[in-house]
């Protein structure tokens, strides 16, 4: 399964660790947020569509830092980017973890998102410049799964952190250990260098605003529009599903923390394995077959884990399925938008892909906390995420295939083929 591995070269290892690393620690941070959330509402009096509101403008500014940062990568280049995101998150975190009221968190949080979201677009760039095309969805795909091991660190320190503290302590001692990620400097300053040094400044001539607006030239709106439903689609039913899970499995389930806990551990190995599948699926049947598998099923899984009265050892096992599928639709997004864009404008164009699907989706938390007012938050849970993963089936039909597909600056470091983009045929399916 990991055979590729073995064909990649000194400096696409680097990168590769070096994003896994970066995506491991994001998802660290992100997550501690939704294990906390009974906590955040003890603790500030919050009602759920307060505690919504500080995911959703957490995932506004993470969408503004994806789009923002990613150009900032086409102009300053992809290493110099990412150095930015990862301290600039990191440091939010911490700061979160001492904040005395609902607004007072809501800023911080907010800041923390504009760098989550702009460290991965960045790194998604990085990868996929660097990382030869033969590989590069499998590699991608790995990359993602990445999350789950941020994910399953976060539940770790959840369970054990609030077994020994009160809630009111333990949830602070979370957010501060979110300063980990800027370690993460040390090894990119040592070990990463530019794809191909100077070239994205140099490739969108202009103003820093041009930049940001090339992805709406009429040559490329069709693709952008198309790829911001994706990523709605995409971030819609992850959100509504993942914010609200602890609590709907705590409130609505009646299970303990370590009750929860186990829970949460089938469905993040799940999701890990979901990533594994869906990279190794990306380079044999494609982008586009890969996204619609992965979305339909997502849609049957979870309506039946939400609206059938299952036991709770059924629950335990269906949640397998319910995380192994959610993970391949993120798994495939960042080659598919990668391969959408020219090199002058790619980080634009991922940025902001992947993270206007995140200021769509940050309404997605929001209207599950209202929705639950009127019905049980399960129910909310389930038609909101359905209702997503749809969107994701029929957005991604309207798309070429682009498996195999050569980016400019692969070749600088890869030894791989010269190949320019213009000259690449996508495989069709």
């Amino acid at each position: 399964m990991f055979h590729w591995y073995r064909d990649i070269s000194a400096t696409e290892r680097k990168t590769f660790w070096a994003c896994f690393s970066g995506w491991a620690l994001d998802a660290l941070d992100v997550q501690m947020f939704s294990l906390a959330i009974p906590a955040l509402i003890a603790a500030f009096g919050l009602d759920k569509t307060e505690a919504g509101l500080i995911g959703g403008v957490t995932l506004v500014a993470s969408a503004l830092g994806g789009w923002i940062m990613g150009a900032v990568s086409d102009r300053l280049g992809r290493v110099r980017a990412l150095q930015l995101t990862i301290i600039w998150f990191s440091l939010f975190t911490l700061v979160s973890a001492f904040a005395q009221s609902f607004t007072q968190l809501l800023v911080c949080k907010a800041l923390q998102g504009f760098g989550f979201g702009g460290e991965w677009a960045v790194g998604a760039v990085l990868m996929a410049e660097v990382i030869r095309p033969q590989h590069r969805g499998k590699a991608m795909g790995t990359v993602q799964s990445a999350w789950a091991v941020g994910w399953g660190a976060s539940v770790l320190l959840y369970s054990a952190l609030f077994l020994l503290l009160r809630p009111e302590l333990a949830w602070r001692v979370m957010f501060g250990i979110g300063i980990l990620p800027a370690f993460l400097i040390v090894y990119v300053r040592r070990n990463l260098r530019e794809p191909r040094p100077g070239a994205h400044a140099a490739a969108v001539p202009g103003s820093g605003m041009a930049t940001l607006m090339g992805i709406f030239r009429p040559d490329m709106l069709r693709m952008t529009v198309i790829g911001a439903l994706i990523g709605v689609g995409a971030h819609g039913g992850y959100y509504a599903l993942m914010t609200w899970l602890p609590t709907y499995l705590k409130t609505e389930r009646h299970l303990s923390v370590l009750g929860t806990s186990g829970y949460l551990a089938v469905i993040i190995f799940a999701f890990w394995c979901g990533c594994i599948a869906s990279a190794a699926l990306l380079d044999r049947i494609g982008r586009r077959l890969n996204l619609v598998l992965f979305a339909a099923c997502c849609v049957v899984t979870v309506l039946a884990y939400v609206f059938i009265p299952f036991s709770d050892a059924a629950m335990l096992v269906l949640g397998f399925p319910l995380g192994f599928f959610a993970a391949g639709i993120p798994a495939s997004l960042g080659a598919l938008f990668n391969e959408l864009y020219p090199g002058g404008m790619r980080g634009t164009g991922v940025g902001f892909c992947y993270n206007f699907g995140r200021i769509v989706s940050a309404g997605f938390p929001v209207l599950v906390g209202h929705m639950s007012a009127k019905m049980s938050l399960g129910a909310a849970i389930g038609i909101d995420a359905a209702l997503a993963y749809a969107l994701v089936v029929a957005a991604v039909l309207a798309l070429p295939e682009t498996r195999g597909k050569h980016l400019d600056e692969t070749a600088a470091q890869t030894g791989g083929s010269e190949r320019s983009e213009r000259d690449a045929i996508p495989a069709r399916h």
